[in-house]
């Protein structure tokens, strides 16, 4: 129930008239904001505001010009049981037949111990991007541990912290071997060879496209293509796309004679028992961990991984975590710097990857530390051995496979049309998918199975059976040969030893010490403790919402008829999915006021290049093909010029004025220097320095004016719902951030989406997908899967079910209450930087620290001290350097603001205080932050502050005291000396390490 301090003041049976009859049918979480709206915002808040109401405060606010005239068309807001009822009936709608399709998806199963603790835990699942690592520990050390076991199995120098899936990841491998491209290597062309997913050959070449670099298909035996020159790059498989195992080691070789580097798919799962491509001598390794533990979802979240040589380590994208010491001499892990390049290089990014992967990045490391090698190797030699007995039992059938060697996965050609129909029939009837996509006219008449760490030979003699009775042939002899235990030597495996592989992996002693259940548990809850997540306060970042992410809006997701399906089934085994993301559309289309929503895109960043892609599509098929130049403000989310120039676009910045607005001046010259060529106009709307423009109908009315389009960063989506909404301001596109704006949990950095909205006039051009088409067929491709992340969309679903339509409206005007209540609270001690006209900000602000340079106190002293009265600090640094920018969100109650909001006046004292010379301008609680338990019980303190005044700044931290688990770390020391493995023991103690072995660094 809402907080009983407040139930006197105001009684449940007095809930706003909204409720009408049906306050009883509402649930918990939509009466908790009504609640707190009426009660505490409208009464306390607005007249600490000087305001006569929240709607009064919102006039002052929001341009009039973009108001919404009429409510959106929303339903109303229902209980938790009937929406959680609801999206039990369309998870039972999907049918999960037992899937043996393959393709990068496979069955498998989820460590009860980790899925309890780890993707059902809110200490998890609602930790921000560990960009304040002192109090990221646990992700960061988990994150290590990923690194590392990609790195082993994969057999490279370094790998990052996940990507988003396989297709993207090696997309971004193509992209950075071609910004890498040497004068011996001046070819553009990219060389596929043999048999690859058709989801990556799709992403590739689009992202390719848009880049000018050139995609073929290419065979084993001709594998450069008939051009003299040599090719940028060579793609391959591994397995390949059919199943079928090469040795490429020669061809790898040969490629590197010619200056043309070497990309390989691979599966990493399967590395525990095949030769690594490192050893082969690949340049980069990518694939995906959804292997290890993580549900297919009807194709995601999953985390993918790319790993590579240690020569291009300043040049991978997305983020990669190294290890560093802190102030007082400790091991410690961080971020590395290249990891949020987009805000330093911009345009000159290598990459616009933000968000990763970390919650699933983290269950596949737990589940490599819960299996170790020998677990894993088990694992796979067992489904290999299982597909040898389904290839022995199918030779019985005159079926021969079409691979010599294999490890999981059989590709079968039948004899003609009807056959293979009459099979697809019989599959049907026993609830059974086999792998029917195979682009290549050849294959018409092929199926694939490939097996997967949950399949038992019960199932393989039922594949047999059902292929027998599609052939019309005897079974007998074909279950005998699936039954038959004999195995030779020199029949160990399907594959020729020299695929074999012999070199160790995961040998570092965490890999090896939790094994049991006990020993995990207690692993995954020491790292837990040394992380701050919204489960201890608020985490106030700007432009990053973290916003509550209800238990009952995360139910869904463990649903099986949402987990356990695969993403290239028929739609009509995904009725559920069908109708959840049709109700979804309807949804956000009302909230947009747009035509049409895409849910491809798996971030963000992807959602931005994938609203740019539309753009260019659109213009090309208007004539315009001299349309290239994207505008952007200079107060943009560093991801904006990057995602322009993946898109093949040029970038112009715009100038801002001095208030934080788009300067109209500029905007207009820049307008008349790139006339036709204009493109787009990339905008954030609340802008990113957390004002409501008011000029923005003229912006947007001058780009259209010039033929240009306007594409809005919806980042700061939460400040407009049932206010205003992108199609009113003007926009034709905009990305939605479901992981801020609509509940998904940020996972410690991911997962995240980044679904597109477009106006009727861009519908046409949406993305589509080789396998599931989800547009026109030369449309561009964003993702591996069809619906990218598709589980993560029960989470936004609910939300809006439970919310309703006035629910949402409430909770933007929450978002602006909140963000001007702590405005007015620290505006006597910090200077706001922008302001709109009437003097209120948005949902955020931005709080100027760079007076207290002249000091010797920087931004990240301040953050670093916040740590100490239990607090993640907001964004620092950025839109503007030395700044701080705050988002208080719509969720949390007044009381948290109002500790948050007392913490940051006290640390202003202190700084007045380093002023004044009382504290030491050096050696001061500042400087130091944050103070460890360990540093506080040291015996020998020689601070002239008090270790009370260190520790227990407030009286309500003493109450509940959250410790950082390190001192200050130092990143200049981290990027100087970038290791990206777990470190030896040695590192922490020198009694662990007598018997245990130095792992690679």
């Amino acid at each position: 129930m809402p907080d009983a301090t407040h139930t006197s003041e105001f009684p449940l049976c007095k809930l706003p008239s909204i409720l009408n009859q049906e306050s009883k049918q509402i649930g918990y979480y939509f009466i908790s904001w009504i609640y707190h709206t009426s009660t505490i915002l409208k009464h306390q808040m607005c007249s600490f505001l000087e305001v006569s109401s929240v709607e009064a405060l919102i006039a002052e606010t929001v341009p009039s010009s973009i108001r919404l005239s009429s409510p959106m068309d929303l339903p109303e807001g229902r209980s938790e049981e009937s929406v959680l009822a609801e999206l039990r009936a369309w998870a039972a709608q999907n049918a999960c037949y037992r899937s043996y399709i393959g393709m990068g998806y496979y069955p498998t199963y989820t460590p009860a111990v980790i899925q309890r603790n780890v993707l059902e835990n809110p200490a998890w699942y609602t930790a921000y991007t560990p960009y304040q690592s002192e109090i990221s520990q646990g992700r960061l050390e988990a994150l290590l541990n990923f690194q590392t076991m990609v790195c082993d199995l994969s057999g490279m120098d370094l790998a990052n912290a996940s990507l988003l899936d396989e297709a993207t990841a090696a997309a971004e491998a193509v992209g950075m071997l071609w910004r890498l491209r040497s004068s011996n290597s001046a070819s553009n062309r990219v060389c596929m060879v043999g048999n690859i997913f058709p989801q990556t050959e799709a992403v590739v070449r689009s992202r390719a496209k848009a880049l000018g670099i050139e995609v073929r298909r290419c065979t084993y035996e001709a594998p450069f293509g008939e051009e003299e020159s040599a090719p940028l790059a060579l793609l391959v498989q591994y397995p390949d796309a059919e199943g079928g195992l090469r040795d490429y080691t020669k061809l790898f070789e040969q490629a590197h004679a010619r200056h043309t580097k070497v990309i390989v798919c691979a599966d990493l799962w399967a590395l525990s028992l095949l030769k690594p491509p490192g050893e082969m001598g690949a340049d980069v390794v990518v694939g995906s961990t959804q292997r290890f533990g993580i549900p297919m979802g009807y194709g995601g979240p999953h985390a993918a991984y790319f790993a590579t040589r240690s020569e291009y380590k300043r040049h991978l994208p997305g983020r990669v975590i190294g290890v560093s010491r802190t102030a007082q001499g400790e091991t410690a892990y961080r971020m590395a710097l290249q990891t949020r390049e987009q805000h330093i290089r911009r345009e000159r990014a290598t990459s616009n990857v933000c968000t990763a992967q970390v919650l699933l990045a983290v269950m596949a490391s737990f589940y490599a530390v819960y299996h170790g090698k020998e677990g894993l190797q088990a694992l796979a030699e067992r489904t290999h051995r299982l597909t040898q007995k389904l290839a022995a039992g199918m030779a019985m059938l005159d079926l021969k496979p079409t691979q010599a060697a294999f490890f999981d996965t059989l590709s079968f050609h039948l004899p003609d049309a009807s056959t293979r129909q009459r099979l697809l029939d019989h599959c049907e009837a026993k609830q059974i998918n086999l792998r029917t996509y195979f682009e290549d006219v050849a294959h018409t008449h092929a199926i694939g199975i490939s097996l997967d760490e949950t399949t038992t030979i019960a199932e393989v003699e039922a594949l047999v059976l059902v292929f027998a009775e599609a052939l019309s042939k005897d079974h007998a002899s074909a279950l005998a040969a699936v039954r038959a235990t004999a195995r030779t030597e020199s029949q160990a495996h399907a594959y020729p030893r020299t695929l074999a592989r012999t070199s160790e992996y995961l040998t570092h002693p965490t890999f090896r010490r939790y094994h049991s259940e006990h020993e995990l548990l207690r692993y995954i809850r020491r790292l837990e403790e040394k992380d701050l997540s919204l489960v201890h306060g608020m985490i106030p970042l700007g432009s990053c919402t973290m916003k509550l992410n209800a238990t009952t809006e995360m139910q869904a997701l463990g649903e099986a008829g949402f987990a356990e399906l695969h993403p290239f089934v028929p739609r009509s085994q995904a009725k559920g999915y069908q109708t959840l993301m049709h109700r979804l559309e309807q949804h956000l289309c009302a909230i947009t006021g747009f035509a049409s929503v895409c849910f491809q895109p798996n971030s963000g960043a992807q959602g931005e290049y994938a609203g740019l892609s539309i753009i260019q599509s659109y213009h090309r098929a208007q004539g315009e093909t001299q349309r290239d130049i994207i505008l952007i403000p200079a107060s943009a989310h560093g991801t904006n010029p990057a995602s322009a120039k993946m898109a093949g676009c040029q970038v112009l910045s715009v100038a801002c004025d001095k208030k934080g607005n788009v300067a109209i001046d500029d905007l207009r010259a820049k307008l008349a220097q790139v006339g036709d060529r204009l493109s787009a106009l990339m905008i954030t709307y609340p802008s990113t320095h957390g004002v409501f423009e008011s000029s923005i109908s003229d912006i947007t009315h001058l780009i259209h004016a010039q033929g240009g389009q306007v594409y809005m960063d919806g980042a700061n989506m939460n400040a407009q719902i049932g206010l205003t909404s992108p199609a009113r301001i003007g926009a034709d596109v905009c990305h939605l951030n479901l992981h801020k704006t609509f509940c998904i949990p940020h996972g410690g950095g991911g997962p995240g989406m980044g679904p597109i909205g477009v106006a009727a006039h861009l519908k046409a051009f949406l993305p589509t997908h080789p396998v599931i088409p989800t547009g026109e067929k030369d449309a561009f491709v964003v993702a591996a899967a069809p619906y990218s992340s598709a589980s993560l969309l029960t989470i936004s679903y609910a939300y809006i079910a439970l919310m309703g339509g006035t629910g949402l409206r409430i909770a933007s005007e929450k978002a602006i209450l909140s963000a001007n209540y702590l405005k007015k609270k620290l505006s006597d001690h910090y200077h706001v930087l922008y302001t709109g006209d009437k003097g209120r900000v948005a949902h955020e602000m931005i709080l100027d620290c760079r007076p207290f340079q002249a000091y010797g106190i920087t931004v990240e002293d301040i953050a670093k001290r916040l740590m100490d009265y239990g607090f993640h600090a907001p964004t620092i640094s950025f839109p503007v350097p030395g700044t701080m920018m705050i988002e208080p969100t719509e969720s949390e109650h007044l009381s948290e603001l109002d500790r948050f909001s007392e913490a940051l006046i006290a640390i202003r004292a202190e700084i007045d205080a380093v002023a004044e010379g009382t504290f030491d301008s050096h050696d001061n609680v500042l400087k130091n932050a944050p103070h460890t338990a360990s540093a506080l019980l040291a015996s020998d303190w020689t601070h002239a502050y008090s270790r009370e005044l260190a520790a227990y700044p407030l009286p309500y931290v003493r109450r509940h005291k959250f410790w950082p688990p390190v001192g200050r770390v130092d990143n200049a020391l981290g990027d100087r000396n970038l290791m990206c493995s777990c470190p030896p023991m040695a590192a922490y103690s020198q009694s662990d390490t007598e018997t245990e072995p130095t792992p690679h660094a």
